[in-house]
């Protein structure tokens, strides 16, 4: 290492555990101190421009790690960045990405090259410690054959017994229509349908841009959303649970990332591999689904046991229905396995509002199978208070319709359950 791209006049005569490689270090301070608590004097720096050519020197095989310290002026220079970490990674030299007001994007496409760990900047306090003990901990792939991209989660690491739980999807026809309410009082439903043995419920908010089921339930948002889904593929169980939160000790809950993300952030893949290692520990996963279909809507349709698609008895709902049917027609998907649910459906006493119901379901050539009363003013309120129905207002009709479909799909996972024994 040149004594110019060494932070320390003396340092080329020391055998350096990391270094670190930015535009400028002097802007990150924090990083310089726990560069120095970590490591001493044993740490160097280096520009973008003369790591790739260390990586390659003899003096590069001792290094534990490079930590790459960015901000919002690097972004125009992504490429020298990603140049650096592409080199790291062919030189077996593990990356620490510690970013200060990146676009997620730009983070999301630095984490792809093979960056091992990211830490956001002003450095919390620990993190870096923190991270650098994760670098150090074995990973289970290093033990793993080499097709183990390919191997399902659960076979990789997963909780003591496989529980092999029921996908549930919720994907509204029209903004508006109570998709996000309905996904969210129905994931409580079900976790608290039992006193003795309530069945383990996980909700997962895949509408990355606009997912209110942290607002509904009043969680954060935590960056941790974005580390796992920008790396599904050393994803396990264990780095699965540390993303979620818990709602009440009852339900855990994998909210939308903090920042808005292109929906194609995420491939079939990663859905996938995100669906596998959540069945291993939980009995039901609620999915929120994004109105917008994407690539990866085909691969929750079919992993989904029931795939509830909510409208309302208006023309808006009405024609797209008809669009997503045709859609899904057009493609030969199983358009059959969406269940209608009908929000804010008129009461028994309404008989034009029954006629009319009846017309719609005829005139698209569906059945409507799941009628929800209009739950007023209650609803809105509970959203805004981030509380379940039955924790806000447990008389309200719309909470007890959910109740009841929550009842009856766990009655029936029991019977399945039943039947395998």
């Amino acid at each position: 290492m040149s004594g110019s791209a060494v932070r320390k006049e003396d340092a080329s005569a020391q055998a350096f555990q990391a270094c670190t490689v930015a535009r400028d270090v002097q802007k990150f301070d924090l990083l310089i101190e726990d560069m120095e608590h970590a490591f001493g004097e044993a740490w160097g720096d280096l520009s973008f421009e003369d790591a790739g050519l260390f990586f390659h020197q003899e003096d590069a095989r001792a290094l534990e790690f490079v930590a790459i310290a960015i901000d919002h002026k690097d972004e125009a220079n992504l490429a020298l960045v990603a140049d650096v970490i592409s080199q790291a990674k062919a030189a077996d030299i593990k990356v620490i990405l510690i970013a200060e007001d990146v676009s997620p994007i730009a983070l999301h496409q630095l984490l792809r090259l093979g960056a091992r760990e990211f830490v956001p900047y002003p450095l919390p306090e620990g993190a870096l410690d923190e991270a650098i003990g994760r670098l150090r901990t074995p990973a289970p792939v290093a033990a793993a054959p080499a097709n183990y991209a390919q191997e399902p989660i659960h076979a990789r690491k997963r909780p003591s017994e496989n529980r092999d739980g029921v996908v549930v999807a919720v994907h509204g026809l029209s903004g508006g229509a109570g998709a996000s309410t309905f996904a969210v009082n129905l994931a409580w439903e079900l976790a608290t349908i039992s006193k003795d043995n309530p069945p383990r419920v996980c909700i997962i908010d895949l509408d990355l841009q606009f997912g209110t089921v942290s607002t509904y339930l009043d969680l954060p948002r935590r960056d941790a959303v974005f580390e796992l889904l920008s790396d599904t593929g050393s994803m396990d169980y264990e780095s699965f649970t540390q993303a979620l939160q818990t709602f009440d000790d009852k339900m855990s809950v994998l909210t939308a990332p903090a920042d808005i993300l292109p929906l194609d952030i995420i491939s079939s893949q990663d859905v996938m591999r995100l669906f596998e290692v959540a069945k291993t520990g939980f009995d039901y996963v609620i999915v929120d689904m994004p109105t917008t279909l994407v690539q990866w809507t085909e691969t929750v349709l079919a992993e989904a046991h029931v795939y509830f698609a909510p409208l309302q008895l208006d023309m808006r709902s009405a024609q797209n229905t008809l669009r997503m049917v045709r859609a899904l027609k057009s493609e030969d998907l199983p358009h059959d396995k969406l269940r209608y649910v009908l929000n804010r459906a008129p009461g028994f006493t309404d008989l034009n509002g029954k006629s009319r119901i009846k017309r719609m379901a005829e005139s698209l050539d569906i059945s409507i199978d799941v009628l929800l009363p209009d739950g007023g003013k209650q609803v809105a309120e509970s959203g805004d208070h981030g509380a379940p129905l039955a924790a806000h207002a447990p008389k309200n009709a719309l909470r007890k319709e959910i109740m009841k479909l929550a009842a009856s799909l766990h009655e029936l996972r029991e019977k399945e359950l039943a039947a395998e024994l």
